[in-house]
C-alpha cells in the first residue's frame, strides 16, 4: 500500500509527516521489518536514541520517528518519508497489524473432539481435532479452541477468548473474555500445599478456584495454580510471558507485565500495572503496591512500595543498589587495604 494510506489509517497518531512538505513523493510499502534489515519498499521506525545512528544507513523507504526535527532531516536528505509521533513503538505496533494478521480458524468443531453433552458451546467457535470438553464447561461466543486442548469439568471460558494447542485448563477455573492462552500453559492446576507431618506430608486438597479477569494473556508453558480455599487471581489486561509461575492464592492487578521466568509463592499480591523483569522470584505473602517494577532477577522477601523501583537480591530500592553495585566492584582493593591496615596493627603491637 502507499505510504498516505498508511497515515490515513493512523489518523490523527500520525498527523506529522514528510508528505505536509513533499506530496508527490508517496512510496510503495510491502511490509515491516527492524531498521538494522529493512530493504527498499519497508517500513520501519526508532524509537530513540540508542538505534537513531541506523538512520544514516537503513534501506528502509519509510520510517516512524519520534518528534525529533534533527532524525527528519537525515531522513529528508536521503529521501526516505517519515512521520513522527510521540510513541514511535506503539505505531510500528499498528503497522504490523495491516501486513499481518495472525491465523483465525474458520468456525467449526472437528469431528475427532470429544465434548461431553452437557457442555454449552456458543455460536461461531472452532474446536480443532483431539480437543477434549468435559462435563459442564461454559464456552462463549467466537472463542477459539485449538488441537489437543484438554478443559477439565465446569470450566468457563469467556466470548472470543484462544486456547492454543496443547494447554490445559483445569477444573474451578473460570476464564474471561478475549483472553489468549498459549500452548503447553496450565492454569487452575492443584496448587503446591502440603502439610508437614511426622510421617510425611499430608495433601491438602486444593479446592478453590483460578480466575482470569477479561483481556488477559498468559505466555508458552506457564502456570497459574488453584489454591486450597479463595481463589487465585489476574486482573484484566495483564499480560504473562512464558515459564512464568505463578502460586497459589496470588492476587495480581490489572494492566500488569510479568516477564519470563517469573516465580512467584503462594499468596503474592501485586497492585495494578505492576512491571516484573525476567527471573524475578517473589516470597510468599508479599505485597507489591501499583505501579512498582522489578529489574532482572530480583528477589523480593519484603513488602515494595507503589511506584518503588527495586533491584538485586534481596531487593534494595533503585538509587541504593547502585550504591551497593559501586561499592562490590572495589570490594578487591577494599580487602587489600584492610589486609595491610591489620599488618601494620599487628607490627605496632609486636
Amino acid at each position: 500500500m502507499k505510504f498516505s494510506e498508511i497515515i490515513r489509517q493512523f489518523g490523527d497518531a500520525a498527523s506529522n509527516h514528510s508528505l505536509i512538505s513533499n506530496p508527490d513523493y508517496d512510496p510503495e510499502i510491502t511490509g515491516v521489518a527492524a531498521i538494522d534489515e529493512a530493504t527498499t519498499g519497508i517500513l520501519s521506525y526508532v524509537e530513540g536514541p540508542k538505534f537513531a545512528s541506523f538512520v544514516g544507513k537503513t534501506n528502509a523507504s519509510a520510517l516512524i520517528f519520534p518528534e525529533d526535527e534533527k532524525l527528519q532531516a537525515i531522513a529528508q536528505e536521503r529521501g526516505i518519508v517519515w512521520l513522527a509521533t510521540p510513541d514511535p513503538r506503539l505505531l510500528f505496533a499498528k503497522a504490523i497489524a495491516l501486513f499481518y494478521q495472525p491465523y483465525h480458524p474458520v468456525p467449526e468443531i472437528h469431528p475427532t473432539a470429544v465434548i461431553h453433552s452437557t457442555a454449552k458451546v456458543g455460536s461461531d467457535v472452532y474446536i480443532g481435532p483431539h480437543a477434549v470438553i468435559q462435563q459442564g464447561v461454559e464456552i462463549g461466543d467466537g472463542a477459539i479452541i485449538h488441537p489437543n486442548v484438554v478443559i477439565y469439568p465446569n470450566v468457563k471460558i469467556g466470548d472470543r477468548t484462544t486456547l492454543h494447542a496443547n494447554c490445559t485448563i483445569h477444573e474451578r477455573t473460570h476464564i474471561g473474555a478475549d483472553c489468549v492462552i498459549h500452548s503447553g500453559a496450565v492454569i487452575g492446576a492443584e496448587g503446591f500445599g502440603f502439610v508437614p507431618t511426622r510421617t510425611g506430608w499430608f495433601k491438602m486438597e486444593q479446592s478453590g478456584y483460578t480466575v482470569l479477569e477479561d483481556g488477559v494473556e498468559v505466555g508458552c508453558n506457564s502456570g497459574i495454580d488453584r489454591p486450597s480455599v479463595g481463589e487465585t487471581r489476574v486482573g484484566r489486561n495483564t499480560v504473562i510471558d512464558s515459564l512464568v509461575q505463578i502460586g497459589h492464592g496470588c492476587k495480581i492487578g490489572s494492566g500488569c507485565a510479568i516477564a519470563g521466568q517469573v516465580g512467584m509463592a503462594g499468596g503474592v499480591q501485586l497492585g495494578n500495572r505492576v512491571i516484573l523483569a525476567g527471573q524475578t522470584g517473589i516470597v510468599n505473602q508479599v505485597k507489591i503496591g501499583d505501579g512498582a517494577m522489578t529489574s532482572a532477577q530480583s528477589g523480593i522477601h519484603n513488602d515494595v512500595a507503589p511506584g518503588e523501583v527495586v533491584c538485586g537480591t534481596p531487593a534494595l530500592p533503585y538509587k541504593l543498589y547502585l550504591k551497593v553495585c559501586a561499592v562490590y566492584g572495589r570490594l578487591p582493593d577494599m580487602y587489600q587495604s584492610l589486609k595491610q591496615l591489620q599488618r601494620k596493627s599487628k607490627n605496632s603491637n609486636d
